[in-house]
């Protein structure tokens, strides 16, 4: 699986099918401060993921 971090930097990992919310908490990243796209489509927490997928890990901007 491929992961596209915020910064344009990417990671690859080989994983058993497991949730994203699982994968996100394992790489340190805030799930609440992201947006994570699999293979081009947002995606929820609980959405399964493999080896094949590519996530895209979007940063949320906010601020007043």
């Amino acid at each position: 699986m491929k992961i596209i971090l915020p910064d344009g930097s990417f990671k690859e990992f080989q994983i058993a099918e497991e949730s994203i919310a699982i994968d996100l908490k394992c790489s340190a990243i805030n799930s609440v401060e992201v947006l994570v796209a699999k293979n081009g489509r947002i995606i929820l927490e609980l959405d399964q993921i493999r080896n094949e997928d590519e996530l895209n890990i979007i940063e949320i901007i906010n601020g007043g």
